[in-house]
């Protein structure tokens, strides 16, 4: 029996596009990663003639980044799982540049999903490279927390708030380093809080914004151990004045409600990410354990070898079962929050175990950047805190219990 065997509902053409990105995470997205990843200054991983832009260019010819593009004659289910098997074979291949990529035809969509036709139609003429605007310099996840009291306590004071004046929005503030996308967008989901609220984070307001408007400026690349491929950066707001037709929601009784859908969406997908990271860690540790001999044996012939790989082979079996099965609930209606939270959660503890006993079956040799699967540890540990720290996810999936 083999893995096309156990993946029940895939079609020949599914499984012709599956065989297609793997080729392409194999080809283009690993050897990019390795060079991407070596570089010492994060700026230069987007510099004019970088081969991220390279990798740009034959993913945008690939045209395999949205469900939607995979044809009219699929299942909405059959969409889900096409696509939760393309986002595992990008992220085996590397997932800072598939978050990167991801993000990138994510304006003009999110301004359709919350019916701003006028938006949507600015956007989709625009092609924007998308980037999210979240979290602040003296806020993370509790942001985001819109299940717990530090979501509403009006003593908290946000970094980045915005005013109305007439049919136009006056921005000011900072969005830390964190922006996934921040120095390569052209335009940017902001959130951000009212400046006058009286109920904390709660009391916000969501904007799509042209990067190119007055009062924009960026920091430099964040400079950080893990998914170093992943471009990251501040932005900054100054008396930056903005269309009221660009916003997606304000106040305090739709804003908690479209934070849980964001979540939701965010915890999906990364669920499905990183288990390609999870399986990319396997897929290395059995490969090197099959070549590398100790003791006139190779490796994978000893017994405490054999039984860690067996580990790392259900737990990712497991993390792509839960992920898979809420990304096609997802898809067919929506899933609850506590679920993809649990997806999240589950797959990038998941990814982060097993590329740890990776490296306990590299050895030493685990520890050298001339193996890959250190990297793959960097970039495995930088789950556990993006798209909201695991902890505080189960903290919030808690109150949904």
């Amino acid at each position: 029996m083999t893995a096309d065997d156990i993946d029940a509902g895939l079609t020949g053409e599914m499984k012709e596009v599956r065989d297609t990105v793997h080729r392409f995470a194999a080809e283009v997205l690993r050897p990019a990663s390795i060079e991407l990843d070596a570089m010492h200054d994060p700026a230069d991983t987007i510099a004019e003639g970088s081969v991220y832009w390279d990798v740009v260019k034959k993913y945008e010819q690939l045209g395999i980044g949205d469900s939607s593009r995979y044809g009219d004659d699929l299942t909405p289910s059959q969409r889900a799982l096409l696509h939760s098997v393309v986002l595992e074979e990008l992220s085996w291949g590397d997932v800072g540049l598939c978050i990167s990529l991801e993000l990138r035809d994510t304006i003009a969509p999110w301004a359709q999903g919350f019916g701003r036709t006028e938006a949507y139609e600015f956007f989709s003429a625009r092609k924007d490279v998308g980037c999210l605007a979240l979290t602040e310099p003296d806020h993370g996840s509790d942001t985001m927390a819109f299940t717990e009291p530090i979501f509403s306590d009006p003593s908290v004071r946000p970094g980045c708030r915005a005013r109305r004046e007439g049919k136009e929005w006056v921005i000011n503030g900072q969005k830390a380093a964190w922006v996934s996308n921040g120095p390569v967008a052209t335009a940017a989901a902001l959130f951000c809080t009212l400046e006058d609220s009286k109920d904390g984070f709660k009391g916000g307001v969501a904007f799509l914004v042209p990067l190119e408007l007055p009062g924009i400026s960026r920091g430099k690349p964040l400079d950080k151990i893990g998914q170093r491929t992943l471009p990251q950066g501040e932005l900054f707001f100054k008396d930056v004045r903005i269309s009221e037709d660009l916003m997606l929601i304000e106040g305090p009784d739709a804003y908690p409600m479209v934070w849980e859908m964001v979540l939701t969406l965010a915890n999906n997908s990364m669920g499905q990410q990183f288990v390609g990271v999870a399986r990319a860690a396997y897929d290395y540790a059995l490969a090197y354990a099959k070549e590398r001999v100790q003791g006139g044996v190779p490796i994978i012939q000893h017994q405490s070898v054999k039984a860690r790989l067996f580990k790392m082979f259900a737990q990712v079996e497991a993390a792509r079962s839960l992920a898979r099965r809420v990304a096609i609930a997802h898809e067919n209606g929506g899933v609850p929050f506590q679920h993809a939270a649990a997806s999240k959660v589950f797959c990038t503890q998941t990814a982060f175990e097993v590329a740890s006993d990776a490296i306990q079956i590299f050895g030493g040799n685990g520890l050298c950047r001339e193996y890959p699967i250190e990297k793959i540890f960097r970039d495995a540990r930088a789950s556990l805190i993006e798209d909201g720290e695991n902890e505080v996810l189960g903290v919030m999936a808690g109150a949904r219990l």
